[in-house]
């Protein structure tokens, strides 16, 4: 089983395209939306591409339409890798 947690999603936003200096991504930001984070659809998907280069799993783009906090993205993903382990 392999999970992807809250703070490998941190670490994937601060590489991917880095973070406003008025965020604190070491918050509670799980039920945060991005865009009040700052991230808007674009960073996503620089987000979601670094996370699929990585991790080698996929995130399609019609879910991440849906995927509009972290805490919805950490679990997806850590749901996708989990479903390629058990396959």
């Amino acid at each position: 089983m392999q999970d992807f947690t809250l703070d490998d999603l941190r670490r994937v936003m601060r590489a991917a395209v880095g973070v406003d200096d008025s965020v604190d991504l070491d918050s509670d930001i799980a039920a945060t939306e991005f865009t009040d984070l700052g991230y808007d659809s674009l960073a996503l998907l620089e987000i979601v591409g670094k996370i699929e280069k990585e991790y080698g799993t996929s995130v399609p783009e019609e879910a991440v339409a849906d995927l509009t906090t972290p805490g919805r993205l950490a679990e997806y993903v850590s749901g996708r890798l989990n479903e390629a382990v058990a396959s």
